[in-house]
């Protein structure tokens, strides 16, 4: 992959020129921030933009201008003070979500070694910019996209970037390209971001393109940011707000043309529509999802689930099947070479030494580290590496070559049956150890298999393809995570699919299937090959499917893409660069926190911070209980509103005085506002969990919650409209009917709160009392009424509202 060098980053090649804080800082303000999901602007900017976007602020202001205008200046005030509490409780909303998630963000940050001012320093990855020279050891990645200018033997895994899997050969850029004008070099000499370098000394970077100039930042930014598919619910969302909307602006204009001809002059019929309008605007249904998921965000998050993209908290919750890595996420990660089984004529010390060779601990892999630790059981040194053909998916094994007195020793180490095969054993004696391979695996071994072969010095380093000396297995012990189990019989409970993906032995598979409680016992099991044939037959194979082994992590994609055909919902984890494909296609990629690599955390949905399976069933349940809190506060905004708005259009349209003045829409949506997103967060989760539909399609409310929604409805609806006008006929008092009708509405919002939540939950008993406390006190203190507007309630009133809060409770109750 060429690319070109702009004129303004020339003068950077040379490999012995670093530079100094002066130069940082202006380099970091030409070019910015080195973080390839990009910064997003001020905070403070956002949150005043968030905030002014309530329709609410607007309509006061709006309606105080008008009031104004019209000389009434008491009124005026009324309404310009009430945006303050509006104000105040929007932008603490807004700013509560907006921590929740940022602050959980600086948990991804890498780092990276660079020199500057001619010294080694470490930093994060994203203060890297174009000119600094930064150190890359093996096993480590690319911080940013630059010119390779120090370093021998350089292999690098672009799998990332390219989708091969083979490891790319680099070469320091020796000869610079200078009175060019943005000369192009060759991809030999390129270091990406994303990418990682797997063997060869240290190399020496210096850095072109940092952030999302980087080829990877490119792929990231689309990925992220690119226009996903909204989810179901967001969906049913967009839905519900557009017909809402559509049934408001139509009873708006009709309500202004009829109050026009009733006579009640131009100001009345914009006032009676605008009030409307506001009280049908359902603004609180996208501002309460966008809550509730930034809530979910931040609780996940102290289930050591990261989330990366907002929405994955609704999608994981309806997630049912889990494909799921064996090694570090259902078992523990942390390997112990436990048992030798030399070949004929080698002892142990032998076949550690061998191993040993075979073994890199800059890999970080955790079978070579286990190998790395048995060392001091050895009284050998061990000689200097020449050569490295490193493990890939297709090789299936890795071969060190070492100068062992006056031959060179290729010692190479992989999977069973990849090592047997290019042994010299006859075909009785692999099979022998085949079988042998496959009883230790039953026991739940993970086992490698070990060979040499020796060449003179004279010939080149060319990796043999046949001929080697059997030389034993290792076998590793792993076992499963202590809380797997239970988490698997949740699973289980509620309909979700786990599917294990294992690059073991399936006899190793099906142990530790058995161990954690897959298939009730006798998990079924079938190789990566034989699977990939049967899934293409039949979508619904691998619904059937416990363990697949022998799997490499590019055939993920395969398996996700199988089972979405199937109608699943999948979650998937991964924690190489060769996950991301699947990743990103799956419903809910989870990428691994701890062991993962940056470019499998940055296309994830989810990191896990602890790699623990159980973390994915907590983050589910997390999710499934987010979506039922969801429904109950959309329930209590539509029974609430039902009431609100079709008195606000009925009334005036009888021909009756109006029944809120905009400081009685204020009142009553300080009520709603809290009660809906403050109230419904908090409810308890049950232990089990609910199974989970595999339809695509969302139903939003059950039969018995729109049967609970009509019944409730319509009784507050007449209780409202009826009392107006009785008490209006009756009194011929205004300000005492609507004291009345706000009164009821208040009681009744507490009321179905209580029938929502049981009152479970400290803010829902705070919430209620708060409403009722504050009712009694803005209606029975004459001053308080009088600037309201309102007049104060009789006994009579007052058993008569208890008596519909009662009601209201009950009908909520009984369905």
């Amino acid at each position: 992959m060429q690319r070109q060098i702009p004129v303004d980053r020339m003068q950077t090649l040379s490999s012995d020129w670093n530079l100094s804080d002066k130069e940082v800082a202006a380099r970091t303000i030409q070019y910015g921030s080195n973080n390839i999901i990009g910064v997003r602007s001020n905070k403070w900017r956002e949150l005043v933009l968030e905030t002014i976007k309530d329709p609410m602020i607007w309509f006061l202001v709006t309606t105080g201008i008008l009031f104004a205008v019209l000389k009434n200046y008491n009124q005026a005030l009324i309404l310009l003070l009430a945006t303050i509490p509006l104000i105040v409780m929007d932008a603490f909303l807004h700013w509560r979500t907006e921590v929740s998630t940022r602050s959980l963000s600086n948990q991804l940050t890498t780092s990276a070694f660079v020199i500057r001012n001619n010294q080694i320093i470490k930093l994060a990855s994203e203060e890297i910019v174009p000119g600094d020279l930064v150190v890359i050891k093996p096993g480590t990645p690319f911080p940013a996209d630059g010119i390779i200018v120090q370093g021998q033997d350089l292999q690098v895994d672009e799998s990332a970037l390219t989708g091969e899997s083979f490891p790319v050969k680099k070469n320091p850029l020796n000869a610079f390209p200078m009175g060019i004008a943005n000369p192009l070099i060759a991809g030999q000499h390129w270091g990406f971001a994303g990418t990682r370098l797997l063997t060869g000394q240290q190399a020496l970077l210096r850095v072109i393109y940092t952030g999302q100039e980087t080829l990877y930042g490119e792929i990231v930014a689309s990925a992220l940011f690119g226009l996903h598919e909204r989810t179901p619910l967001q969906k049913v969302i967009a839905k519900l707000v557009f017909y809402l909307i559509g049934i408001a602006t139509l009873v708006c204009i009709i309500l202004a043309l009829v109050r026009l001809y009733q006579g009640f002059g131009f100001l009345d019929a914009i006032l009676s529509a605008a009030t409307l309008a506001v009280a049908a605007l359902p603004d609180e249904f996208p501002v309460v999802f966008t809550f509730f998921l930034g809530l979910g965000v931040y609780r996940l998050a102290q289930k050591k689930a990261l989330v990366r993209r907002a929405v994955s908290v609704e999608n994981i919750g309806r997630i049912t099947c889990i494909c799921s890595d064996k090694t570090g996420t259902i078992t523990e990660g942390r390997f112990r070479l436990t048992q030798y089984e030399p070949a004929l004529g080698v002892d142990y010390q032998q076949l550690l030494y061998l191993a040993i060779i075979a073994s890199r601990t800059e890999t970080q892999d955790p079978l070579d580290a286990a190998i790395c630790s048995e060392m001091d059981k050895l009284q050998l040194p061990i000689p200097k590496r020449l050569m490295t053909f490193p493990f890939t998916e297709d090789r299936k094994r890795e071969t060190s070559v070492v100068l062992c007195e006056d031959r060179m020793l290729f010692a190479t180490k992989g999977s069973p049956e990849i090592i047997l095969a290019l042994s010299n054993l006859s075909t009785a004696e692999k099979q022998s150890w085949l079988k042998r391979a496959a009883r230790f695996a039953a026991s739940g071994y993970k086992i490698i298999a070990c060979a040499e072969y020796l060449t003179d010095v004279a010939e080149p380093i060319i990796e043999a393809a046949t001929n080697y000396q059997f030389v034993g297995l290792l076998l590793f012990s792993d076992p499963p995570r202590p809380a797997v189990p239970a988490a698997v019989q949740r699973c289980l409970e509620s309909g979700i699919h786990i599917l294990m993906v294992t690059g073991d032995h399936p006899e190793t598979g099906r142990y530790i299937a058995n161990l954690i409680g897959l298939g009730k016992g006798q998990p079924k099991v079938v190789l990566a090959k034989e699977a990939e044939s049967a899934w293409k037959k039949d979508d619904r194979f691998l619904q059937t499917v416990d363990v697949i082994a022998r799997a490499i992590p590019s055939q993920k994609l395969s398996i996700v893409s199988a089972l979405q055909k199937g109608g699943e919902i999948v979650a998937v984890t991964g924690d190489g660069v060769n996950d991301v494909p699947a990743l990103k296609k799956a419903d809910i990629g989870i990428a691994m926190g701890e062991h993962g690599t940056q470019s499998a955390r940055e296309v994830a949905d989810i990191v896990l911070l602890d790699d623990n399976f159980s973390s994915i069933v907590n983050a589910i349940a997390e999710g499934r209980q987010l979506f039922k809190n969801l429904l109950s506060s959309y329930l209590y905004l539509l029974m609430i509103h039902m009431p609100f708005v079709i008195s606000a259009a009925v009334i005036p349209l009888l021909g009756f005085p109006i029944l809120y003045y905009p400081i009685h829409i204020v009142w009553i949506e300080l009520i709603i506002h809290p009660t809906s997103m403050l109230v419904f967060q908090d409810l308890p989760a049950q232990g089990r969990l609910a199974p989970v539909s595999r339809q695509s399609r969302v139903r939003f409310f059950s039969s018995r919650d729109r049967l609970r929604l009509g019944v409730t409805g319509l009784f507050t609806t007449a209780l409202v409209i009826f009392s107006y006008i009785y008490i209006l006929k009756t009194t011929h008092q205004v300000e005492l009917a609507r004291g009345f009708v706000l009164v009821s509405l208040s009681f009744m919002s507490a009321a179905i709160t209580v029938g929502l939540t049981n009152l479970q939950t400290r803010i829902s008993r705070i919430v209620v009392a708060a409403t009722c406390i504050f009712s009694i006190l803005f209606i029975q203190i004459p001053q308080l009424a009088q600037f309201l507007a309102l007049s104060s309630l009789s006994l009579k009133h007052w058993v008569v509202i208890i008596v519909a809060g009662i009601i209201t409770l009950l009908l909520t109750k009984i369905f």
